[in-house]
Parts: structure tokens; sequence; C-alpha cells
């Protein structure tokens, strides 16, 4: 008779294994939640505000300056998952965050959220300067406790979220110079301005994502897109004159201003084709075009600095 085989038991894995998978799940899920791509931008935007306002590049005060952003940066977003998740659970490209797929409880994320913020501004008051600080902290709260909330009763919602969003230039500014000025608040116009049509683009894309969760944005309540189209090309128009304002001020020479209008040029046109057609396909190059417009200004902007 020929001998049966014996099934073989697979191999349970040994409790320090599971353990380290588990911490390395949970290492992810936390990283998750800082929005490392968006805190990277933060990053660069702050950046480019302190390179703009120095005068002798102090590089220990840049490295604090950067530590502080980024933990602000890092606590905001986690923040502003902890808050979302609700909505974060209806929305197809959301669902499978920490929070709303179960991977992370909400207390040890807010914790861990409030946590980054704090020591971030903390950082910041010490380090750097308190000026610094108070524009950090304005971030934290405005983003998270204004503009988070405020998605869900008003369109004016995406006016509101532009502040917080254009703070961190100014914030960089502010570490390097030590006090809030001219060319200070023209950066902060520049991220402020920019930001409007980048998001309008973006939130036509996803209005049917935003309309399940039951987010007022502009694009859920306006189907034509009549009011999306007018007022990107609307926002679109004003940028040029406003990112042209550092040469105006002489923080920057003839090559960055002509530059702007350049760009801007650009920019414009893919507005107004989208202002003519309310597509996909117009919405989607507004928006990369809006994402390759920023960075090309910020560097010549950077290099050109008087």
């Amino acid at each position: 008779m020929e001998a049966k085989s014996i099934p073989t038991v697979p191999a349970m894995p040994r409790g320090g294994a599971a353990a380290r998978g588990v911490g390395r799940r949970a290492l992810k899920d936390y990283l998750e939640l800082t929005k490392p791509r968006i805190t990277a931008l933060v990053l660069a935007s702050a950046a480019a505000g302190f390179l703009l306002g120095t005068v002798s590049f102090d590089f220990a005060l840049f490295a604090h300056t950067m530590i502080g952003v980024a933990l602000v940066a890092a606590g905001t977003s986690a923040m502003n998952q902890v808050l979302e998740r609700d909505v974060d659970a209806l929305m197809g490209r959301t669902r499978s965050r920490p929070l709303p797929a179960g991977r992370l409880d909400t207390l040890p994320a807010a914790i861990f959220s409030g946590g980054l913020a704090a020591a971030g501004i903390a950082w910041l008051a010490v380090a750097v300067n308190p000026v610094t600080a108070v524009l950090a902290a304005a971030t934290f709260v405005s983003y998270d406790f204004v503009y988070t909330p405020l998605k869900r009763v008003h369109s004016l919602s995406t006016v509101v979220g532009a502040v917080p969003g254009a703070l961190p230039i100014l914030g960089g500014w502010t570490a390097a110079t030590g006090e809030l000025g001219p060319g200070g608040w023209v950066l902060f116009g520049i991220l402020f301005v920019w930001q409007l049509p980048h998001f309008l683009a973006l939130a036509w894309l996803l209005r049917d994502d935003y309309g399940a969760a039951g987010l007022r944005m502009l694009s859920v309540g306006d189907p034509g897109g009549r009011q999306t189209r007018r007022q990107t090309v609307l926002y679109t128009l004003t940028l040029i004159p406003v990112s042209v304002m550092p040469s105006v001020l002489g923080l920057t020479g003839p090559v960055y201003f002509a530059a702007a209008l350049v760009l801007g040029g650009g920019f414009l046109w893919a507005a107004l084709r989208f202002g003519r057609e309310a597509s996909a396909a117009r919405a989607r190059r507004l928006f990369r075009a809006s994402i390759l417009y920023l960075p090309l200004l910020m560097a010549i902007l950077v290099m050109d600095k008087v």
C-alpha cells in the first residue's frame, strides 16, 4: 500500500515577528495621518519665504524653522483627518485612510495630532521667534477649526481655507526677518490667490465625491459649472498683477517680472479653456497647470532675488 502523505500545517508567525508587523503597520498609519506630500509642500513654501526674507543666511535658524514648520504642518494634517473621519468614510479616495478604515483609534490619533502641532509651535517660539510661532498657531486653528467645519456649511470655505494655506510662506519670511512686512504679505497674497483656481479645478473633478460626503463645495451646487468657471477665470486673472508685486517692491528683478507674466499667461490660458467648457479633461489640464505654475514661479522668485 502507498503511504499517505501527511498534510503540512503552515508555521504560525512567532509573537515577536507578529508584534513587529503590527508596529510597522501602526507607524505607517501614523505617518499617513501627517500627509507627507502636503507637509513637504508646506516646507517648500516656508523655505521660499525664508530665503526671500533673509539677508545673511543663517543655517541654524533655517533648520529650526523647517523643524517647527514640519511639526505644525504634520499635526494640522493629522488633526484634519481626525475631524473628518466620518466624511472620509463616505468618499472613495479617502475611505481607506487609517481612521475611517478602523486601523487607528480616534483618541490616540487626536493626541498625536495635537502633540505634533503644540511641539512645533513651542519649537518656533523658543528657537525662531514669537511672530512665526503665532502664525503657525493661526494656521493650525484656522485650518482645522474654521475651514474644516465650514466645508459642511458653505462654499466660501474655499476662500477661508486659502488663508492657512498661504500662511507658511509668510511664516518663512517672519522667521528670517523677525517681523511682518510688505514683502511677506505679497508672498502671502501670491499663495492665497493661486490656491483658488487650483482648488476649484480639483473640486470640479471631485464634485461627486464631495457631494456624496455632504460637503458644500461650489462645484457641488453648480451643475453646469457656470459659477465655478467664472470664479476660476477671475482668480487666475487676479493672480497676474499680484504675482508681479515682488518686482514692484524691489524684492526681485526684471527676470522674475517677465517670468511671472509668462507663467501667469499660460495659467490664464488653461483657466480660459476651462471657462469655456467645464469638462473633466479641461479641469484636469488646469489643475496640472496650477501644479506646474507654482514651483516654477517660486524657483525664479528665489533665484532672481535682489
